[in-house]
Parts: C-alpha cells; sequence; structure tokens
C-alpha cells in the first residue's frame, strides 16, 4: 500500500481534489494522510477521503520526521518559506525538501512563480498524471 502525504493551506482545494480523484482510482492501495496548514485544510481533505490527519506546522514536522512515505503531494508554494500565503514556514518548506521520497508539485502560478511551460495545463490534467504516475508503482 503506498503512502501518500497531501499537504495544502487555506481551504485545501487542490488537496481535496487530488485526495477524491487519487482514491477513486487507487482506492484501497493507498494510504493518504491530510497534512492541512490549518483546521480547516485538514477536514476538508479528511471529508474527501484521506485516512488521517495532521494540523499545523508542529504536527507536521513531526509527522514529517517520523513517517516513511512513498511520495508527498502539493502545491509549489510548499516548498518556499511563506508560501501558501504565509502559511508555510522556513521549518516545514526544509522539513519537505528533506523527504526521501517523490515530490509531486503542483505548478500553480502564483507569487512570482512562473514555471515555463505549464501556461497552459490545467490542474485536473496535472492531478491525473500524477496518479498515473501513482499507478506504476501501487501495483
Amino acid at each position: 500500500m503506498l503512502k501518500i502525504a497531501v499537504i495544502d493551506g487555506q481551504g485545501a482545494g487542490i488537496g481535496r481534489t487530488f485526495i477524491k480523484e487519487c482514491k477513486k482510482v487507487l482506492k484501497n492501495k493507498v494510504y493518504i494522510f491530510a497534512l492541512g496548514t490549518n483546521e480547516v485544510a485538514a477536514n476538508n481533505m479528511i471529508k474527501n477521503g484521506a485516512d488521517e490527519k495532521y494540523v499545523g506546522e508542529k504536527d507536521i514536522v513531526r509527522f514529517l520526521l517520523e513517517h516513511k512515505l512513498d511520495a508527498i503531494v502539493g502545491p509549489i508554494g510548499i516548498l518556499i518559506d511563506g508560501g501558501i500565503n504565509g502559511e508555510i514556514t522556513r521549518e516545514l518548506s526544509n522539513a519537505i525538501f528533506k523527504l526521501d521520497c517523490v515530490k509531486y508539485i503542483i505548478p500553480l502560478q502564483k507569487h512570482g512563480i512562473y514555471i515555463p511551460g505549464t501556461k497552459d495545463l490545467a490542474i485536473k490534467d496535472i492531478i491525473k498524471e500524477i496518479i498515473k504516475n501513482l499507478e506504476i508503482y501501487a501495483t
């Protein structure tokens, strides 16, 4: 069974969408940890199928240090101190960056960050591509 962490903040729109689609496709081949930078984000990911939640910087960093993951998924802001409108701290972004697993980074064109080649990509297509890649590991 794949162990995947999905990290998101604010209302967890990206996290919710990913979890819902991932559970629909991979069903019982995946166990998803919802890492919410706030309670609303974590609860929204649980409502959409995550199996377990951790909330806030201290709990998330502790979780990341104590668990072996196959992958982590989140918007590009998770790699940047101050990302997701200030909800990502330096300790959190460092813990994510140092993880020994695949990091699926969803390129949002926010905060002056632009990744060439992603302009015309829809979030739903990016999520489908991530899940297709995860299916390879889930078999």
